[in-house]
């Protein structure tokens, strides 16, 4: 069962972020799903099974520049992650798809993504749920 997450779901939501996003302490975690939850301009979507979150996806409308996109806004999956027993069975792609249900409501005709070079599970999963690369970048970095 997929559904739109609320203020009161923002525990398991936090622990889900937590295993895509290492880093940050739950606390700031829960911290920002709450606060996800209450923007209208977000969304967090939960994947549960017998009860229990087993996957998230968060996405936003983005009305910056986003790459290869043509109109603004723009949805955009900003993070997904599902627990490794519960993968390979269409969670994630029902997930995106809520995402970008989502999305099509706000008045978006687009939807982007992005995933670092290196996570070729992330670029399988956006080729296989039909998103197209839209451009590659290299960044830099300098002190000063």
């Amino acid at each position: 069962m997929i559904r739109k997450a609320a203020s009161r779901d923002a525990r398991p939501a936090a622990r889900l972020a937590g295993k895509l996003w290492g880093g940050h302490t739950e606390e700031e975690l829960w911290q920002e799903m709450t606060e996800l939850a209450a923007d209208r301009k977000a969304a967090v979507f939960l994947a549960e099974e017998n009860g229990k979150a087993v996957g998230f996806a968060q996405c936003q409308l983005r009305s910056d520049y986003v790459e290869g996109a043509k109109s603004k806004p723009v949805g955009y999956l900003e993070g997904i992650y599902v627990e490794p027993e519960c993968r390979r069975k269409g969670v994630a792609s029902e997930l995106l798809r809520h995402c970008q249900q989502w999305a099509k409501a706000q008045g978006c005709a687009e939807f982007a993504s992005d995933c670092e070079w290196s996570n070729s599970v992330s670029r399988q999963f956006h080729v296989g749920t039909g998103f197209r690369e839209a451009n590659r970048i290299i960044c830099f970095l300098k002190k000063l």
